[in-house]
């Protein structure tokens, strides 16, 4: 089934399973997907605000150049959907214990997010920017973070011998997160 164009407000999908559902240049405000069933669906060009996300389901789900504003993807599995075109941007959005394992984000933008204790376990960072997040106890592991942007990034510690960082960008109040691993003393 696909759908154009649509705008879907104040819809609650929690009870529909949205199987194999195509979404093209959809917009959707103030919508709740708690423990909605997404698996394979295709969300191409489409607009999230105000959404609710917690407990979706999200295995070879597709996000096509997706933007979401102020919604809440606590523990959203990203690692779990469809690696073919994936592009997604993020802004105002409480992302705490989402998982992006192993993921291609690319030149991925988040703005004045939330994502506390995030999995970015051998995630492709490169070019993506943190602007005004909250990092606290994410996972920065194999990370490859080329010119990636933590300018304005808080409360992240990652370590430089266990990632790829290149040009990588940061602010010189944000070095401590550089260096927390080694148990120094900074004053």
């Amino acid at each position: 089934m696909a759908n154009y164009d649509e705008t879907y407000e104040n819809k609650h999908f929690e009870t529909n399973q949205l199987k194999d559902t195509t979404f093209d240049g959809c917009t959707f405000v103030n919508c709740s997907f708690e423990n909605t069933g997404l698996n394979h669906c295709d969300f191409i060009d489409c607009q999230f605000s105000d959404c609710n996300f917690a407990g979706a389901a999200t295995a070879q789900t597709g996000f096509k150049d997706v933007k979401f504003g102020n919604c809440k993807l606590v523990g959203l599995d990203f690692s779990a959907c469809n690696d073919f075109l994936f592009q997604v941007q993020f802004e105002n959005c409480k992302m705490d214990y989402a998982l992006f394992t192993a993921k291609k984000l690319k030149k991925t933008r988040f703005t004045n997010c939330s994502l506390k204790e995030v999995d970015f376990t051998r995630t492709d960072l490169s070019e993506s920017v943190f602007d005004d997040c909250d990092l606290t106890d994410a996972q920065f592991e194999s990370c490859l973070l080329v010119k990636a942007d933590f300018r304005s990034a808080f409360n992240f510690t990652i370590d430089p011998s266990r990632n790829s960082l290149k040009k990588t960008r940061f602010a010189t109040n944000g070095l401590a997160g550089l260096l927390r691993n080694y148990d120094l003393i900074i004053e």
